[in-house]
């Protein structure tokens, strides 16, 4: 097909209709005077996103990950959290989000330096290279890779390792932290290309690790404790202290096998990811030599009945999206239906998930956490989301969700097996492994 010009002709037709379309003009005094997703807002489908659940798990106060991408690591805690409440009978109570992302970044690190000398026979202009150096170490993380860090380094309650200004608010320290590592990537391929043995390049390495764990010291208000006590009043009034205690053996105590039992499922309906088989991403992860991340893609009536059961056997479930459409954060709102975009533009804009995940509309970038469901008939029609950006959202931090938002824009829940039935046994497959830039990866980046 030959390149076709914008004619005069043509201008002139369209100009014609815009003058002529009543709807263009009314949007065009609306739209000079109020924001899109103001003017597009439909109050009658907003209204049927009540916050009421026939199917509701008591859960604590929302957390804030503040200006940070930590949601992945947040949700995750806000999971295992609530065991422990349950068990000491606590109103409110964290873990140590800062702790997770500490040892997450220092694992990062390294990765990153390790990737760099397994391609650095590679131009800095291939697309796999490119893609490792663009991406760097920033907050971003799946389900698989919070597993890691618990299984190697524990977890401690967050008032043993606190919030500093950094960890609230990550852009500079993540800027400093990835130009060092672009640096040091430079001098590792330098090296490498000079001739340079394992051993000078692992000094060299190891060197900036140094530098690395230092400054992450820095930021995170000194070191990750090794020893601490664990003391708690609990909703009676009563203190309680359990001492010295390590961050592994409050691991062992409050989570014990949970992580071996959880494992990740995704809805990812493109032809590149057959129904029922396992998938990982090349060049994901964290923690060198932990566990590959690993996805069990499910279609979506399966995938959500494996969410259901969990549910309803009183456990809240973590899970990745895309809440980049039809949201409206103050009214903790997300749904399609509560936006019509195509009657205010005037533009087709109906996009299936399939298409939206291959033609790069949509990707996962936030995680949460289910705490409820209302069923209709024994069909969902609308789920409690537990978010992590304070209070001041939704109702008190809770968001909601309608059941044909949740078919669009949820990719991805940790469950535990059990809740599986006969597909637990599919997720022993030999995964088939995705390109780094699989958009089943995107939330860790």
């Amino acid at each position: 097909m030959q390149p076709s010009p914008i004619t005069d002709a043509q201008l002139a037709r369209w100009s014609d209709a815009y003058q002529g379309s009543a709807e263009r003009r009314l949007a065009t005094r609306a739209l000079s005077k109020a924001e899109l997703a103001d003017v597009a807002f439909v109050p009658g489908a907003a209204a049927a996103m009540r916050q009421k659940f026939s199917l509701e798990i008591p859960a604590l106060e929302v957390a804030n990950q503040k200006q940070s991408g930590r949601c992945w690591l947040f949700a995750a805690a806000n999971v295992l959290r609530e065991n422990i409440a349950k068990e000491k009978n606590l109103e409110k109570f964290e873990l140590s989000q800062s702790f997770l992302a500490f040892w997450d970044k220092f694992e990062r690190a390294n990765y990153f330096l390790e990737t760099i000398l397994q391609l650095r026979d590679r131009p800095t202009d291939d697309r796999e290279m490119m893609h490792v150096l663009q991406t760097g170490v920033h907050d971003g993380g799946q389900w698989d890779m919070f597993a890691n860090i618990v299984r190697k380094y524990g977890i401690v309650p967050k008032d043993v390792y606190d919030e500093t200004a950094q960890t609230g608010a990550t852009r500079p320290m993540n800027g400093q932290l990835n130009r060092a590592l672009k640096a040091g990537a430079a001098k590792l391929r330098a090296l490498a290309a000079s001739g340079a043995g394992e051993d000078e390049l692992s000094a060299c390495k190891e060197e900036l690790l140094s530098r690395v764990y230092g400054f992450l010291c820095s930021c995170y208000g000194g070191e990750p404790p090794k020893r601490f006590d664990f003391e708690y009043v609990d909703k009676d009034g009563e203190y309680h202290a359990e001492r010295d205690l390590t961050p592994a053996s409050f691991r062992d105590r409050y989570v014990g096998d949970l992580l071996e039992r959880i494992v990740s499922i995704i809805n990812a309906p493109t032809d590149d990811k057959p129904y029922h088989r396992t998938f990982t991403i090349r060049l994901l992860g964290n923690v060198v030599g932990g566990r590959a991340v690993k996805h069990l893609n499910l279609p979506m009536d399966e995938f959500k009945a494996a969410i259901l059961r969990q549910l309803q056997d009183g456990k809240v479930v973590w899970f990745g999206s895309d809440v980049g459409h039809f949201g409206d954060r103050a009214a903790g709102i997300w749904d399609d239906k509560c936006f019509d975009y195509e009657l205010l533009t005037g533009l087709p804009l109906t996009v299936g998930k399939e298409d939206a995940l291959n033609y790069g509309l949509s990707a996962m970038n936030h995680a949460m956490v289910l705490t409820g469901v209302h069923l209709v008939d024994g069909k969902p029609t609308r789920w409690k989301i537990e978010n992590s950006w304070g209070d001041k959202g939704g109702e008190k931090g809770y968001y909601v969700c309608s059941d044909s938002w949740f078919d669009l824009y949820v990719y991805q829940a940790a469950v535990e097996r059990a809740y599986l039935g006969d597909l637990a046994a599919l997720y022993e497959q030999q995964p088939i492994e995705l390109a780094p830039w699989d958009p089943m990866g995107t939330l860790a980046r």
